[in-house]
């Protein structure tokens, strides 16, 4: 019995940098389809797709490579994804606030298919968890869920497979209340978490009185760790000498609101983008358009 729909294993990709002989995978990713109003039949709905990741796994790159797997037997395939415009703006768009660490960037899937890349997406209409729905369905502290990614760069050389780990809410009323803008879960995170979907998981069984998870849905992705931080102090000049830092085992989620603004207004400022440059073709269409004949007298 699977606990965690098998499509949303190929939702997730690794993030990388450098040369493909020295490449270094940082991150994750994963894909996020958002659904293009219009169809009213499941079967015939439009998702515009994109890649949503932390701002700082990207911050401070030009340049950077995620990992599509082909069908079974091929090997995967890097993606380089230029992140700086001509203009020296980011490609990537951040969430409006600085302090929400989530960042998208639309991806075409066209290409993707013609490449017989092996994908998948959470689509905003079905598969996603926000504050609303979590409220609704009574969750709490202790409710299970997963983690997908690719720690440590734990990524193998001809294809990828994505790691998933367990863990519980461990405090989330506080988001739920309007008093935190994430959440902590208690879940084995390391360096090249960053960016992963974090996956409410179902369960059958619930205590008298209380409602049962019977979906899983996206929820938030990873942020970071929560550190716990110790200082040594020397005893003959009471100053500190040494900070040691660890893993405290807690984990810090952006919530999928998060994603969902994030997306809303990357896909605002692509629509303006191209309005602005059709806008520019067209006065260009017109100031190149029929001249007056010259040489002739007026008049």
């Amino acid at each position: 019995m699977a606990l965690i729909p098998p499509s949303f294993l190929d939702t997730v990709v690794a993030i990388g940098v450098g040369s493909a002989a020295d490449r270094r995978w940082i991150g994750t990713g994963f894909l996020y389809g958002d659904l293009v109003p219009g169809a009213a039949d499941p079967d015939q709905r439009r998702y515009q797709l994109w890649l949503i990741t932390n701002k700082h796994v990207l911050q401070g790159l030009k340049t950077v490579s995620i990992r599509f797997n082909a069908a079974p037997g091929a090997p995967a395939k890097d993606y380089e994804v230029t992140l700086i415009a001509r203009n020296g703006k980011p490609r990537w768009i951040g969430h409006a606030k600085p302090e929400t660490d989530v960042a998208a960037i639309f991806l075409n899937a066209g290409v993707l298919d013609k490449d017989a890349r092996r994908y998948a997406f959470f689509r905003s209409d079905h598969h996603v968890a926000g504050k609303a729905r979590l409220q609704s369905n009574e969750i709490t502290e202790g409710d299970r869920i997963f983690v997908l990614g690719f720690p440590i760069g734990l990524v193998t050389a001809d294809r990828q497979y994505v790691i998933c780990r367990g863990g519980v809410l461990a405090r989330i009323r506080d988001y739920l209340d309007g008093h935190a803008s994430d959440f902590l879960v208690d879940a084995p995170i390391f360096p090249g978490n960053s960016g992963g979907p974090v996956v409410l998981c179902p369960s059958l069984t619930a205590i008298s009185g209380t409602k049962a998870v019977t979906r899983a849905d996206l929820i938030g992705i990873v942020k970071s760790y929560v550190p716990f931080i110790d200082v040594a102090i020397s005893q003959q000049t009471r100053r500190p000498r040494i900070t040691f830092e660890e893993n405290s085992g807690l984990a810090a989620i952006e919530p999928l609101d998060a994603i969902a603004e994030t997306v809303a207004l990357a896909a605002r400022r692509i629509a303006g983008r191209a309005a602005y440059a059709k806008y520019v073709r067209n006065k260009k269409a017109k100031s190149v358009g029929p001249q007056p004949a010259s040489g002739g007298n007026s008049g």
